[in-house]
């Protein structure tokens, strides 16, 4: 709220574009309970009293993730009563945003291939507390709470044909046809669509395959963080341009001609606040550009640029949304 009150041209972009916002950190836990019983709304509620007063509605991001656990919650989470800590979070922040929020993220990244466990899941704390039935049962928690109420899973990594993407994908399957079977109120599969040209082209096949394995286990989709890190800064701001446009439209084509997808979410709208930034990393990829003091500038991977001009990528979404509405072309 902070950005959207000190740039007003960011704020009458979003009023213009968007029909939901996706907070950053709001919602999460670490935000909302740094310390154990004090509860801090005051980001959510400013929030939410901006969404609605002007029409918009708000998802719910996100009440479990490993990178937002508050400092003091996961040895209290190892006690033999330590679900009810998440059961009481759950419901003091369900209920109090009910009315505007009416999806939620129940539980973000649970897959993380690299820690070497068989099923794939995440060694996060809530693993580590309550075994490899804790997101079916932060699930079941949540629709307590939510009982009309849209519960989701949201991941990343699933685009490229890579082996670790590969396999985040059967994990990812595996985890989502265990929580079918076991009954769990799960109704959608959150697709992040952190698209990276540093990895090469989407894998098209793959990504359609693993699509239609998800809508036959019955899931919606949404993507839900879609945006673009460049791997060529020394290209023309329009050649630049041009490529993320055309990847951004390769995986829209794809994710779109799937039977049940309900919305397509960027993260962040603008390339003047992006959270993928031009890394020394980056530079150092290409130790001959602008030593006359010149600048990649911003990565550009969002649908306006740095002064809320439309940029290629909003048209290539446009391009793959037009007819196939009614669902909201973008959110913040």
């Amino acid at each position: 709220m902070e950005l959207l009150a000190s740039e007003p041209d960011l704020s009458a972009a979003v009023l213009s574009q968007c029909s939901h916002l996706t907070p950053e950190l709001a919602l999460k836990w670490a935000s909302i309970e740094p310390q154990r019983g004090q509860l801090n709304f005051a980001g959510a509620d400013d929030l939410c009293g901006f969404a609605l007063k002007n029409g918009k509605k708000v998802r719910g991001h996100t009440l479990l993730w490993h990178q937002s656990v508050p400092d003091w919650a996961p040895p209290l989470l190892r006690e033999p009563d330590g679900w009810l800590i998440v059961s009481r979070y759950f419901g003091s922040i369900i209920p109090r945003f009910g009315d505007i929020v009416t999806t939620w993220d129940v539980v973000n990244e649970p897959i993380e291939v690299a820690d070497g466990r068989p099923d794939g899941l995440r060694a996060n704390a809530f693993l580590q507390a309550f075994g490899d039935g804790y997101i079916g049962r932060a699930l079941a928690e949540a629709r307590l709470f939510a009982p009309k109420g849209v519960l989701m899973i949201n991941e990343y990594g699933l685009e490229y044909d890579t082996d670790e993407h590969a396999a985040r994908r059967r994990a990812l399957l595996g985890l989502i046809e265990r929580l079918r079977k076991e009954g769990a109120p799960l109704a959608g599969l959150g697709l992040q669509s952190h698209l990276d040209l540093r990895k090469g082209r989407v894998s098209q096949p793959a990504l359609r395959a693993f699509l239609d394995a998800v809508m036959d286990l019955g899931l919606f989709v949404e993507v839900t963080e879609l945006d673009v890190k460049e791997a060529d800064y020394t290209a023309s701001p329009e050649a630049r341009d041009a490529v993320v446009a055309d990847e951004v439209r390769r995986y829209l084509d794809v994710v779109l001609d799937t039977r049940r997808v309900v919305g397509v979410s960027t993260w962040g709208l603008s390339d003047r606040r992006s959270w993928l930034e031009v890394t020394p990393e980056d530079r150092a990829r290409f130790p001959d550009a602008w030593r006359d003091g010149s600048s990649p500038g911003v990565n550009r991977g969002l649908p306006l640029d740095a002064s809320m001009r439309e940029t290629p990528m909003y048209a290539a979404i446009v391009q793959a949304l037009d007819g196939r509405r009614p669902f909201p072309a973008f959110a913040l």
